[in-house]
C-alpha cells in the first residue's frame, strides 16, 4: 500500500477510504475506529476536498508543461471552444489526437461543470501537447 505521507490525505483518511472501499458502512467504519458515522461522513468529505485539490493541480501542471497554451473566455461555445484547439494545433504544428466529435465530447466531459446552455461560464485554459493530447485548467 500506498504510504500516505507521500500524499495529500491524512492516515486516517486512507483508512476510513480503504475500509468503506472494501465495502464497509460508514456505522461499521465509526465502530471499528471508535468515533461516530457523522465524523466518518467528515473524514471522507474532506479526503474527498483533497483528491478533488490533487486532481486540479495535476491538471494546471500538465496544462502549463503543455508547449502550445492558450485561454479561452467564458462565454466561448463548444464549438468555438474545439475551433480553437483545432486552429492552435494547426498553428504549432500539432496533430490533435481527437476527430472532431471525440474533442468535443473530451471537452464537454472535463468542463461540463463550468457550462451552461452549451457555453463557458468561466475563462479556460488549454495546452495542446507534442503529442495531440489535450489539457484543461480551469480556476473553479
Amino acid at each position: 500500500m500506498v504510504d500516505p505521507k507521500s500524499t495529500l490525505l491524512t492516515d486516517r483518511q486512507v483508512e476510513v477510504l480503504v475500509l468503506r472501499e472494501r465495502g464497509h458502512t460508514q456505522r461499521e467504519v465509526a465502530d471499528r475506529l471508535g468515533t461516530t458515522d457523522s465524523n466518518i461522513s467528515a473524514i471522507e468529505r474532506a479526503a474527498e476536498t483533497n483528491v478533488e485539490k490533487a486532481r486540479q493541480t495535476l491538471e494546471l501542471v500538465r496544462t502549463l508543461r503543455a508547449p502550445t497554451q492558450f485561454t479561452v473566455p467564458a462565454g466561448t461555445d463548444f464549438e468555438g471552444l474545439v475551433d480553437a484547439v483545432y486552429d492552435h494545433g494547426d498553428d504549432a504544428g500539432i496533430k490533435i489526437d481527437y476527430c472532431r466529435p471525440e474533442l468535443y465530447a473530451h471537452l464537454y466531459g472535463v468542463l461540463e461543470a463550468e457550462t451552461a446552455e452549451n457555453r463557458l461560464d468561466v475563462p479556460v485554459t488549454v495546452g495542446l501537447t507534442a503529442e495531440g493530447d489535450v489539457n484543461v485548467f480551469t480556476e473553479s
